[in-house]
């Protein structure tokens, strides 16, 4: 049995890379800090990239893998976790999820980090064809691409959608990441939906944008998403964080999410999305469309095409009229992926061990 130590091991994507019924691998429980500082799963803060943990676990696992959850730590700190992995002959593997890091503004520290990452790999996954080519543009090193595992369990995916005779176009802007910027798309879309019968646009926004103190303050940019509510085809919902049974609800309730994403690489939201069979209008930063089928719009940090925006949301609402179900896995699907990502790892962790 292969012993891994995954950064983090208890997300969701982690999880679902095991095996459904063949025990091969398996994955260390995430360290919960002595003041218990966690998000939910119990990643947060990643105590395996802290400096000595290697050198004190190192008996505990026979391979190192990095997902996410460094974005905090230094380029020197990772330095001296794949120097640690060196002194103890244990390799490494790194799935590139994101070559740009969402929460970041500023590009540059996220590719420091990850100058460390990918050079100390003894392998690399990523998830599509085109970020596994902007990989050996920038580092000239071949990535195995291995797609991303179902994000809900088979009751959800196997559950009927509700019919419904309003077209829902849903923008979740959370707390207002570095990567959104929802205005543009949400007075396009305000617009754009005023012309379709039967359509509503219903926008998502966290509380905490509105709480002073909160990291994630944010009154100006709030107060703008409010004001969208005064139009009577748009509902503006304020909330706090969904817990999974309400976000899989939530997304289950639109026909269309839209991500106002300026940059950007992969998207698990997309996958839930995948899931439910809601359909998708993705940006054309990144990678999404190659990730799952979504409809796609010009959205980048240099550029907003509306038309582009105009044009998916009337694609989706034509499926709609017409009774064309959006793409969505089935549970066969996703069983038979998951299977195949567990052998996939089960093998790349064997090749880096010998």
């Amino acid at each position: 049995m292969l012993r891994v130590a995954s950064v983090p091991g208890s997300h969701v994507y982690v999880r679902h890379l095991s095996h459904p019924d063949i025990p091969g691998v398996v994955r260390l429980q995430d360290p919960v800090p002595a003041d218990r500082r966690k998000v939910p799963g119990g990643w947060w803060p990643p105590l395996m990239l802290e400096p000595g943990w290697v050198g004190a676990h190192h008996d505990l696992f026979d391979v190192f893998h990095v997902h996410f959850g460094f974005d905090a730590v230094g380029a020197d700190v990772l330095t001296g976790v794949v120097q640690e992995l060196k002194a103890c002959d244990k390799p490494l593997v790194y799935t590139v999820h994101d070559l740009r890091n969402p929460h970041h503004v500023d590009p540059v520290e996220h590719t420091v980090q990850q100058d460390v990452l990918v050079a100390a790999a003894d392998a690399l996954i990523t998830l599509t064809p085109g970020a596994a080519q902007e990989i050996r543009r920038r580092w000239d090193k071949d990535a195995v691409v291995l797609p991303h595992p179902h994000v809900l369990d088979r009751r959800r995916i196997e559950a009927a959608r509700i019919p419904t005779d309003r077209f829902v176009v849903g923008v979740h802007v959370k707390s207002i990441r570095a990567n959104m910027d929802p205005l543009p798309v949400l007075a396009a879309l305000t617009e754009i939906t005023s012309r379709l019968p039967a359509a509503q646009l219903a926008i998502n926004i966290h509380d905490e944008v509105f709480i002073p103190d909160n990291h994630w303050y944010a009154p100006d940019i709030g107060e703008a998403v409010r004001a969208f509510g005064d139009y009577e085809h748009v509902r503006v919902t304020e909330h706090p964080y969904f817990s999974d049974a309400q976000l899989w609800d939530y997304l289950a309730s639109l026909q269309v999410s839209v991500l106002p994403y300026r940059f950007g690489t992969h998207s698990g939201w997309l996958e839930a999305c995948y899931d439910l069979g809601t359909a998708v209008i993705a940006p054309s930063c990144g990678f999404y469309s190659e990730q799952r089928p979504c409809h796609e719009y010009t959205f980048t940090e240099e550029e907003f095409d509306v038309d582009s925006l105009s044009s998916a949301v009337e694609l989706a609402y034509g499926d709609w009229l017409g009774g064309t179900p959006a793409p969505r896995a089935t549970w066969t699907e996703r069983r038979t992926e998951r299977s195949m990502l567990a052998s996939a790892h089960h093998a790349i962790y064997r090749q880096v061990l010998r």
